[in-house]
């Protein structure tokens, strides 16, 4: 498995250009990355930005130069794994926690390439044991949870709280996580417009039509995905 991720972390490599912005999301695959990158002969003409508090010490240990995403509006490429992706290479990204600054950079993004093993995949990603992520706004805590309970009767609501905290994860926005497993698949353009638009929901974790390609590593080696993408690539 980790000679996989390794793999599509390496692919990543050639399509890196010099004089680029790149951003950096979380995960052992961004881990390779980041060790391969110091082998690039254009390394010093590169700018970085991430939405991980680990990445980004990992890349100042490497004396990388490093932007903050509150000074910039657009970057050339953003790199990310996921915990799940459907052949559409819409993803789920709960893990972290940090979806919200994640979809800020794939947004700010020309194109948002995800790095993933083939062991990733999967046709119903809302009915899997990893679960929606949702931040929302502390004060909204229990109007949110009253309507995911009649939009989605059967769902499973959890507050996530910290493995080495008494309560809730704070976020790095100061709002809260909600987990939400489904138990079946559900039609993701819908599910994405409806807890978006739930009011004090700041951001969730289904990547609806947002990664342009993907590399995907199995084992005959790395596959580049879609020949076609739903998000156009921003000139």
């Amino acid at each position: 498995m980790e000679d996989k991720k390794k793999q599509a972390a390496e692919a990543a490599l050639t399509y890196i250009e010099p004089n680029q912005i790149i951003g950096l999301g979380a995960g052992a695959t961004i881990g390779h990355l980041v060790e391969f990158l110091k082998d690039l002969p254009a390394l010093d003409t590169l700018r970085f930005t991430t939405s991980s508090y680990k990445t980004k010490i990992h890349l100042k240990q490497l004396g990388l130069h490093v932007l903050d995403i509150s000074q910039i509006s657009e970057i050339d490429l953003y790199f990310d794994s996921c915990d799940h992706y459907d052949l559409e290479l819409n993803a789920l990204k709960s893990g972290g926690g940090i979806h919200t600054l994640e979809k800020l950079l794939a947004s700010m993004a020309k194109e948002f390439v995800l790095l993933v093993d083939e062991s990733k995949l999967s046709s119903q990603i809302t009915n899997t044991a990893i679960p929606l992520c949702i931040e929302i706004l502390p004060i909204a805590e229990n109007f949110v949870q009253q309507q995911l309970k009649r939009k989605y009767p059967e769902a499973k609501i959890q507050v996530r709280t910290g493995q080495r905290k008494d309560g809730a994860v704070i976020t790095e926005n100061g709002n809260m996580l909600l987990d939400v497993w489904f138990g079946a698949e559900l039609p993701l353009e819908q599910l994405n417009h409806s807890i978006k638009s739930t009011p004090g929901v700041v951001e969730h974790s289904l990547f609806y039509h947002l990664v342009n390609k993907a590399f995907v590593a199995g084992e005959n080696g790395v596959e580049v995905l879609p020949i076609f993408s739903h998000r156009p690539t921003k000139e």
